[in-house]
C-alpha cells in the first residue's frame, strides 16, 4: 500500500509514475488527498474535544471538592454535549479512515524508475540470455507426450481425481520432482536462507498483507466456511511471519526459504499454451523471501537474481532474464525480473521465476517496521523470488534433455534422483 505522506507530498510524481502502468490515477490520488485532509481535520477536532472534556472533568471534580456543587452541575451539561460530539466525530473519523484505506488498497505500487514503459509482455526488456538451445532429434516430443511415453506424469488421472490442472507424478517423475525440491532448498539454505515449513492456507489478513487481496481474489481458492484461502505462493504465509512486527535494525537482513504446493484458479486460461505443465491449478514451488533495510534492498534484489542464475547455470538450461514493463508489472511490485527457460520442443520461452522488490508497499500493509539508528520506527523493504517454480523447470528438463533412447538427468540432480536417465 502506498504511503499517504508520499502521495500528499509527491502528487505529480505518483500520478506520472502510475502512468507507466497505463493507469490514469489522477482522480484516485486527489480523492486520497481529500480524504486524508478530512481525516486529519476530524482527528484534530476529536483531540480538541476530548482535551476540553478531560479538562472539564478535572474542573468539575475540584468544584465538588470545594463545595461548589451548582457550578459543577452546570459544567456537567457541557461535558455531556462534548461526549456526544466526540462520539459523532469518532464515528466520522472511523468511516473516513475506512474509505481512505479502501481507496489505497486499489492503488498499485509505484514502478521503479528503471521499469520500462509498455502495455504487454511484448514490451518487456530482455537484459540477459545464456545457454545454447539444443538441437533435438527428428522424433523429439513436447513434455506432455514424453510424460505419457515414459509414464512419469499422468494428466488424465489427475483430471479423474480432481480436474484439469492437477497432474499426478509417478515413479521416476515423482522422484525427479522431489529431487528438484531438495536441490533448490539446499542451494537456498547454503546461500544463507533459513528454511521454513509454512501453512498452505492463510486468513484474510494475510492475503491483504501481501497484496493478493483484494487484487487477486478471483484467482485464489476460497474455503468459504472458515474464510481461509489456499496459498497461491509461499510468499503469502512467509512474508506474513513479519506482520505487525517491530524489528531492530540489527535483525536485518532476514532471508527465508520454503517449499510449498501452490494453488491458483487461473480463471479464463485455455488453449494450447496451457497444455501439460505450462499452466496448472496446483504446482510445487520453492520460494526465497527477504526483509531488508531500504538502503540495501536493490543490492539484495541483484543478489537474488545472481542466485537464481547460478541454479539455472548448474541445471544447464538455456534461459533469459526480462525486466518487466509497467503494463506487465505485478500489482505489488516496484521492479520485477522474470526468468524464462527455453522449451525446445515447444519452441517458446516459459516463465519459471519472478524476482521482485516491493519496497515499502507490502510492509505498509503488514505494519512491518524496524527501529533505525535514530531510534525511529521505519518501514522495511520486502522482496521475494521463485527459486524455482517446478512445473516449467521440469518441462524444460524433459524437453531439452530428451534423446532418442530416454531423458538424461542434469548432472547436478543425479545425487538427488539416484538415477541418470529416464
Amino acid at each position: 500500500m502506498l504511503q499517504v505522506p508520499l502521495i500528499r507530498e509527491n502528487r505529480e510524481k505518483v500520478i506520472e509514475g502510475l502512468k507507466k502502468r497505463n493507469l490514469d490515477a489522477t482522480q484516485m490520488i486527489d480523492d486520497v488527498i481529500a480524504l486524508d485532509e478530512k481525516r486529519r481535520r476530524l482527528q484534530t477536532e476529536l483531540d480538541n474535544t476530548l482535551a476540553e472534556s478531560n479538562g472539564l472533568s478535572k474542573e468539575i471534580g475540584n468544584l465538588y471538592k470545594s463545595g461548589q456543587a451548582d457550578k459543577a452541575n452546570a459544567l456537567k451539561e457541557r461535558t455531556s454535549e462534548l461526549k456526544e460530539t466526540s462520539k459523532t466525530l469518532g464515528e466520522d473519523l472511523n468511516a473516513t479512515v475506512e474509505s481512505l484505506n479502501q481507496l489505497l488498497y486499489k492503488l498499485p505500487n509505484l514502478p521503479h524508475e528503471s521499469v520500462p514503459a509498455g502495455s504487454t509482455e511484448d514490451d518487456n526488456e530482455e537484459i540477459f540470455k545464456k545457454g545454447d538451445i539444443p538441437t533435438l532429434h527428428a522424433n523429439a516430443l513436447p513434455h506432455w507426450e514424453l510424460a505419457k511415453k515414459y509414464d512419469i506424469i499422468d494428466f488424465e488421472l489427475g483430471n479423474k481425481i480432481t480436474g484439469a490442472g492437477f497432474p499426478v507424478y509417478k515413479g521416476k517423475g515423482a522422484r525427479l520432482q522431489r529431487a528438484l525440491i531438495a536441490y533448490f532448498l539446499d542451494k537456498n539454505t547454503a546461500a544463507g536462507y533459513t528454511e521454513y515449513q509454512l501453512p498452505l492456507l492463510v486468513n484474510e489478513a494475510s492475503g491483504f498483507g501481501t497484496g493478493q487481496l483484494p487484487d487477486k481474489e478471483g484467482q485464489m481458492y476460497h474455503v468459504t466456511e472458515d474464510n481461509l484461502y489456499l496459498i497461491p505462493t509461499a510468499e503469502v504465509p512467509g512474508t506474513n511471519i513479519f506482520r505487525d512486527e517491530l524489528l531492530n535494525e540489527s535483525d536485518l537482513p532476514i532471508g527465508i526459504t520454503g517449499y510449498t504446493p501452490c494453488f491458483r484458479r487461473e480463471a479464463g486460461s485455455y488453449g494450447a499454451h496451457v497444455r501439460g505443465l505450462n499452466r496448472l491449478h496446483q504446482f510445487d514451488k520453492v520460494e526465497i523471501l527477504r526483509v531488508e533495510h531500504p538502503d540495501n534492498s536493490y543490492k539484495a534484489l541483484e543478489a537474488m537474481v545472481e542466485h537464481v542464475k547460478e541454479i539455472l547455470d548448474e541445471l544447464k538450461l538455456p534461459y533469459r532474464i526480462l525486466r518487466l514493463c509497467g503494463g506487465d508489472l505485478g500489482f505489488t511490485s516496484a521492479l520485477t525480473y522474470d526468468f524464462e527457460v527455453f522449451s525446445t520442443a515447444q519452441d517458446r520461452w516459459l516463465e519459471i521465476s519472478s524476482v521482485s522488490n516491493f519496497e515499502t508497499f507490502q510492509a505498509n500493509r503488514l505494519k512491518l517496521r524496524f527501529k533505525n539508528a535514530e531510534g525511529k520506527n521505519e518501514l522495511a523493504h520486502t522482496l521475494n523470488g521463485s527459486s524455482l517454480a517446478l512445473p516449467r523447470v521440469l518441462a524444460g528438463i524433459l524437453e531439452n534433455y530428451q534423446t532418442e533412447d530416454g531423458i538424461k538427468i542434469p548432472e547436478v540432480l543425479i545425487p538427488y534422483t539416484g538415477f541418470d536417465k529416464i
